[in-house]
Order: structure tokens, then sequence, then C-alpha cells
């Protein structure tokens, strides 16, 4: 059976009109034919909703008795028995009765989808869990009810329902949200029009960012590379000079008047060191980055603007901005800047902010080291014949100038070639300079025959000065390449060693630096094994999961491969990978240090609380021993001289110290359990009046109060472990608050930390009106050996609350302590509710 759909109708704020825009919608379905029903709406007493609710068939609501009050709650199994086509589920938040199947509303509405029934529903951004706090902090109120954002953004359609905070206060001012006597309320409080206004941008940007999800899938699906511009996102080119951060505040300032803009800086290596700029001017525009919330990229390629434009348009970037090239137009011709002019002409749909800036009108003096490519080397043959002709053809309406004169005007000629193509079109201009000179301006003029010997002899130095001058020039090009391509590589291995001593760097980070580094698809760390590879760590989309089908793999040693896939890697990048990799191999043995170092930290801390037991065994048990021993041999020595009421006596002493005895023994199991991880748990469906009922069984019930609704739902939890939890907790309120009531409640709501997976909880709240603890004790109030005062004569070793506390984190539930309003302690026990059986 298919999966039935899930529409959600989302709003800013109670009242932009969400019920009446899906009950529009549900007349709108049955007119086209579609079997519509209404599983559950709420009106809240307003004439329009309910009017619209006439005319659709409305499944009747069931009733819930809860502490003699009747609730309606949305009959599922009257639902499910009717199987409309599109059920309306109103309030997809909403916590269902006590006694309820499910816990929540927007569990019913899974079950509906299950049984392959479309579902409408509303819901409002301060109901979504990843967003509760921040409402919280806007409006001052916190939610109770909450729904995972993965619940919701597994919908498949979230339609936005929205109406200007002006309209909203409008409406809610003559009555059309709320009752008369809430109006005034309402309005000074959650319904300022601040509020409304910063709930309703929270709602377009949750919104918006659930949209570029899909987009993402979509492209990614389909193929599609071409920028579509959905977001604005602003990528800034940085070489590393200073005009780098007028830059960054020219796209902060782009990005100023839109909202929900990505700002992204990129500086791009090249491995023939064409990059200029020093590492201290890089890290300050790093850090202006990320004070104006964009963040820092830097690239490997072999040419600046393809790298920079083949990111932009991966990331789907609409706007780049680059500076002014600070290169002479004479610069550019020899082939140094004009990146910003190679990305405008490669940019496509992509706008290019090219920026002036106060440096770019001190442009850059000639370097006299040139740095070659194959282009300017192409470039040199062809001007190796060029520029020789049009020397010559410059020269010839001057017969009346020297061999020497013109010597020295072609030799100009072999130097320009030499600076542009280097040694061997330097060369070649040299030889066809020469056979030039012999044959239109050395005697006999024609012919490449020489009359005077001087002539030759001044011919032959000209090709002996041309030639060595381009030796000289091609040494200089090939040295000052390698310092270029030293320094590169010295930058990246700078960064490389920043981001080291920076942060502590995961695997998969490090892997994911390593990709953006050579611009490749995807990289793996492999481990070989019996069973053959497996990933242990791994970045980018489809990451190879073996050596076969990859670009490159080198082996790290101890079993492990990095296979990367993409493009083949040229030598000078294939010894700056092996930097990499020898920094990935210390980064995993750094790891293995620290994992190593945590096992002897936990060692170190058994063998303290083995030395604590002992401790406590040297005299917390002795004392019920000797208590136990002496009151043994005093009834048997003297049996027949003692009373009744003394022999009782004395039966009552074994009695209590037989059971501190036993108390003290399970704790000290308890904790050895914990502590060495051999704590067992059965998952299993319990409720908080068995758990109670249980541990009252054993303690004083005068002086505990219980407070449970007969119908609260299952926890997932082991019942044993619970009760003694509980046992433990209920017996160090009844030591540390004598004479006071203790109260047990219990209640549903609110979700646990991301640690254990936002699953829903109940909670059971233990109170007492003793002393209390201080604020600076309640941390160390949960680790074993720690008793309220250092009470060193008082009964118990400080194991209770510890015990406890392993526990009940067992279970994946919470223990925590509150002050009591009034004085003293609540020590409150969330545990998760149960959803079935786990695999």
């Amino acid at each position: 059976m298919d999966r039935g759909s899930l529409r959600i109708f989302l709003g800013a704020a109670p009242g932009v009109g969400k019920t009446y825009a899906m009950l529009e919608e549900a007349h709108r379905l049955a007119a086209a034919g579609t079997d519509v029903v209404v599983g559950v709406v709420m009106d809240h007493g307003r004439a329009a909703t309910a009017a619209l609710v006439e005319g659709l068939e409305t499944v009747p609501l069931r009733t819930v008795e809860y502490r003699g009050t009747s609730l309606p709650e949305m009959d599922v199994d009257a639902v499910l028995a009717r199987r409309p086509q599109t059920a309306l589920v109103d309030e997809y938040a909403h916590t269902n009765a006590p006694g309820s199947r499910h816990a929540k509303r927007w569990e019913d509405v899974d079950e509906l989808l299950d049984a392959g029934i479309d579902v409408l529903t509303t819901v409002n951004v301060q109901h979504l869990a990843s967003l509760n706090d921040v409402v919280e902090s806007i409006t001052g109120t916190r939610q109770q009810e909450v729904v995972p954002d993965t619940i919701v953004r597994g919908a498949d359609q979230i339609e936005l329902v929205d109406i200007p905070p002006e309209l909203l206060r409008q409406r809610l001012g003559s009555g059309l949200v709320y009752a008369p006597d809430k109006i005034d309320a309402a309005l000074a409080n959650y319904f300022r029009l601040g509020n409304l206004a910063a709930l309703r941008e929270i709602a377009l940007i949750w919104l918006a960012d659930r949209v570029e999800e899909g987009l993402a899938e979509y492209r990614k699906r389909h193929h599609i590379e071409d920028t579509w511009p959905a977001r604005e996102r602003v990528v800034v080119a940085l070489t590393g000079g200073p005009e780098g951060e007028a830059l960054i505040r020219r796209a902060a300032r782009i990005l100023s008047r839109v909202s929900g803009g990505e700002l992204l800086a990129v500086h791009v290596r090249t491995p023939d060191g064409l990059t200029e700029g020093s590492e201290q001017d890089l890290a300050v525009q790093r850090r202006l980055v990320r004070d104006l919330g964009g963040s820092y990229q830097q690239l490997a390629g072999d040419d600046i603007a393809t790298s920079l434009l083949d990111y932009a348009r991966s990331i789907n970037a609409t706007q780049i901005v680059v500076g002014v090239s600070r290169h002479t137009r004479f610069q550019q011709f020899l082939g140094r800047g004009g990146v910003g002019a190679a990305v405008v002409r490669d940019s496509g749909e992509i706008d290019v902010h090219m920026v002036t800036h106060p440096l770019a009108e001190h442009r850059q003096r000639l370097r006299l080291t040139p740095l070659l490519g194959r282009t300017r080397t192409v470039a040199g043959y062809a001007l190796a014949f060029l520029v020789p002709i049009l020397m010559t053809a410059a020269l010839l309406p001057f017969p009346q100038l020297n061999l020497a004169t013109l010597a020295l005007a072609h030799l100009c000629g072999v130097v320009v070639v030499a600076f542009i193509g280097g040694l061997w079109p330097a060369v070649v201009a040299a030889v066809f300079n020469s056979l030039l000179l012999n044959y239109f301006f050395t005697p006999p003029v024609g012919t490449f025959t020489v009359a005077d010997p001087q002539n030759v002899f001044a011919l032959l130095v000209f090709l002996a000065v041309a030639v060595a001058f381009s030796l000289v020039v091609g040494v200089s090009s090939r040295r000052s390449r390698d310092a270029a391509l030293a320094r590169a590589e010295a930058g990246t291995l700078s960064e490389l060693a920043r981001g080291s001593l920076a942060r502590d760097q995961s695997a998969e980070d490090f892997l994911e630096q390593l990709r953006a580094e050579f611009q490749l698809g995807a990289v793996s760390l492999l481990r070989e094994g019996h069973g053959g590879w497996k990933v242990d760590s791994s970045a980018g989309p489809d990451a190879p999961a073996g050596p076969d089908g990859t670009d490159g793999t080198d082996p790290l040693g101890g079993g492990l491969t990095l296979a990367w896939r993409g493009r083949d890697l040229s030598g000078s990048e294939r010894r700056l990978m092996a930097a990499f990799e020898a920094h990935l191999t210390a980064l995993l043995e750094r790891q293995e240090l620290t994992l190593n170092l945590g096992e002897t930290v936990r060692l170190g801390e058994a063998n303290r609380i083995r030395t604590s037991i002992l401790r406590a065994v040297s005299h917390d048990l002795r004392t019920p021993l000797a208590g136990i021993r002496l009151a043994v041999t005093a009834l048997r020595r003297q049996r027949g001289k003692t009373t009744p009421e003394e022999q009782a006596e004395m039966l009552e002493a074994i009695d209590t110290y037989s059971n501190r005895l036993e108390s003290l023994v399970s704790n000290l199991l308890d904790m050895s359990r914990l502590d060495s991880a051999a704590v067992s748990v059965l998952h299993e469906p319990v409720t908080w009046l068995d758990v109670v009922s249980e541990v009252l069984a054993e303690l004083p019930p005068e002086s505990i109060r219980v407070d449970l609704a007969p119908n609260l739902p299952a926890l997932d939890g082991d019942r044993g472990l619970l009760e003694r939890a509980l046992a433990n907790i209920v017996q160090n309120a009844l030591k540390y608050a004598p004479g006071s009531d203790i109260v047990i409640v219990a209640s549903t709501g609110g979700l646990l930390g991301p640690g254990v997976g936002d699953r829903p909880v109940s909670e059971l709240r233990v109170v007492d009106h003793g002393e209390g603890v201080p604020a600076g004790r309640v941390v160390a109030m949960f680790q074993p050996f720690q008793r309220l005062g250092d009470e060193a004569n008082g009964p118990g070793i400080g194991l209770g609350l510890a015990v406890a506390k392993g526990f009940i984190e067992a279970m994946d539930g919470e223990l925590l302590a509150e002050p009591t309003p009034g004085g003293g302690l609540t020590m409150v026990v969330r545990m998760p509710l149960y959803s079935g059986p786990r695999d």
C-alpha cells in the first residue's frame, strides 16, 4: 500500500488563517471529486472557520476523561475505518490527552499516512523544535507542544499562510482570533508588532531553507549544473593582497540589501605560484569574513579564473566580486593579471562586480623574472619570427646605420622574445635575427655571403650574446618557477599547519579540506580487512568504497589507503598530497592516542572508585556488621536473662542493620556494574504508576504523597532499573528532608535532547521541602561517594544518586535537579515514551 501524502499549512502565529486555508482547500478537493472528511478541526470559537466546516463530512471526536474533565480528541480508529482519500487534522503539534494511543497528534497523522490516507494539517513556527528557544527569546513564551523538524521537513508539501503583522493585530482587535477578555493581554504581550514581524521573518527563512534543500536535491537528481539564482550567494575572490578587505566589505554591503544571502570568500592557490599576497593579509581577511557571518574557502587550481568560476557554479552562486587588476596593460599582455577580465568573459549567467580600490592606482612594477606557461611558450615561438621581421622592416629605411647599431636593435627583439617565450624561442629568434642581418644589412646585400671578415666576427658575436642572454633568461625562468611553486606549496602547508593547530579536526573535516584544496570530486579513507575494503571516513558525493574505479590511490600504512575520484594529480600536486597524507596519518595517530588517553583516564577513575569502595567498606560496612554481631552475641549469651521486649528490640536492631547492609552492598554492586558497563537494559513498556507503587511498598507511606494520573502513557525503560533508581531518589529525599512531605507527580510533554534523538518524554518529579542543595554542589551531587555536608558518620556512602543517574541514562533518560519554590530540592526524571519494540 502506498503511503499517503502530507500537506502542512504553516503559519507564523495563531490567527493568520491556517485552518481557514486548510478548509478552503478541502472544499476545493471535495468539489473536484475527492473523498474528504474532517478528522479534527479546532475553530476556537471563530464563526468564519466554523462555517467552513459545514458541508464537509466530519468523523465524530472521541471523549477522554482526565481528572474529572472530558477532553475531545480525534478518533483515529474511526478515521481508519472510514478510509477517506483525504483527512483534515488540525493542530499537528497538539499533545493528546493521557490514555490516548499516541502522545502526539503528529503520531496519529503518521498512522493515517501509513494507511494510505492523504492528510492536510496545520502548524505554527513556534511549535518547531529547532525554533522553540528562538521564539521564546523573542516572545517570552515557551511552547510546550513541539514537533521535530525532521517530521515537518518530510512533508510532501509545505504551504505558508501569511498576512502582514498589522492586519493580524487588526483581526485580533476585532475579536476574530481570541475571546474579548483575552484581546488586550494578547496585544500587549505575544502579539506585539515587533514580535509578529520577527516571527514572520523566521517563518519565511525556515521555509526558504526547506525550499533550498528541495531545489538542491532536484538539481542533483536531474544533473543540472547551470546556476539557478534562487538565493543570493556572493563569492569574493581574494588574492591575498591588502585590497581584499575592501572587496569583502563591498560584498557584505551587496548582501545587506537582501535577506538570507550567503557571503563566501575564496582564495585560489595555483601550483605555479601565480597567486600573490601574504599569509598575514589572508589571516586578517579570514577573520573579517567570519565576523561578517560568511565562510572562507581555499582552493587549488591551475587557472585562477576557471577554479573560481567552477566553485561559484558548484554552490549556485549569483554574484562574484573581484578587484580591479593592479597589473599594467603591458603586464597583462605578458600574461600577468587579467583574472577579472577572464572571470567576466566566462561567467555566463553569474553577475560579476569589478570593484575598484585605492591600491588599483598603484600599479605593480614589472618583475624581471617571468613565470612561463604553455600559452606564453607558443606565443614566444611566434614572436621569434614576427619580431625579427618587424624589426628588419623598421630598419630598412635607414641604410646609413652601421652593423653594430643594427645588431643592438635586433638584440632588443631577442630580449623581448626571451621575456615572453623563454629559452628556446629566444635561441630561435637569435638565429633568425643573425640570418636577417646577414641577408639585408651585410655586403653583399641580398645574399648570405659575408665579404668583410669583421662583419663575420660581428655576426658571430651577436649570435653568441643573444644565445647567452637566452640561456640566462631560461635559467632565471626555471628558478623563478621553482621558487614560485615552493612558495605556493609553503603557503598551502602553512594553511594546513594553521588549521591543525587552530582546531581539533576530525578525519571527515580533514578529508573535506583535502578535497577542496585539490578540487577532487570525492575522497575516501579505506581500510583493508578480511571482508574486503571498508570506508573509515569520506568527503564528497559518491565517495569511493574501494580502490577500483578511482583516479588515484595512495597507501598510508597500517592497512589504510587514501582513494580519490575526480581527476589525476600532477607531479607537484603529488608532492603536496604527500604532505597532506603525512598530516592525515598524524591526525589518525593523535585520535588513537586521545582514545588511549581516555581509556587511561577511565582506568584511573575506576581505580579511584575502587579505592573509595575499600575506604567505604572499612567504615560504613563495618558499622552495621558490628551492630548485627553485637545483637546476635547478646541474644545467644543472655537468652534466658532478657525480657521479650529486649529480645524484640535486639531483633529490630538486627533487621535495621541488615537492611542498611543490604542497601549498601546493592549500591556498591550497582556502581560496579555501571563502572564496568555491564548494565543490560531491557526496553519494555512500563508506567510510572507501576514503578511508584513498587517503590512505596518498601517505604513509609505516611510522609509521601503521590499525585499520578491513571492514564499516563507507557515509558520505554527497564522496570527493575527504574524501580531501583527511583527508590534511591526517594530515599535520598527522606534522608535529607526529614519531617517534610515528599510529593511525587508526573506529566507528559517535551522532548529529550539531541543526544537521544529528540524523543517525546514523560516527567516524574520527586519534590521535597528540606534544606535543598547549593547551586555549586548540584553537579557534584551526582558523583560517586558524595554526601551533603560530608556526613562521615551518617548512613550510606554517597552512591544513591550516582547509581540512579547511571541507571536512568542507561535507559536513554535524564535525571535533573531543580530548586523547589519556597525551599527544598526537586529531582526530575525524564524518560522517553514507549513507541514499540526495538530491533
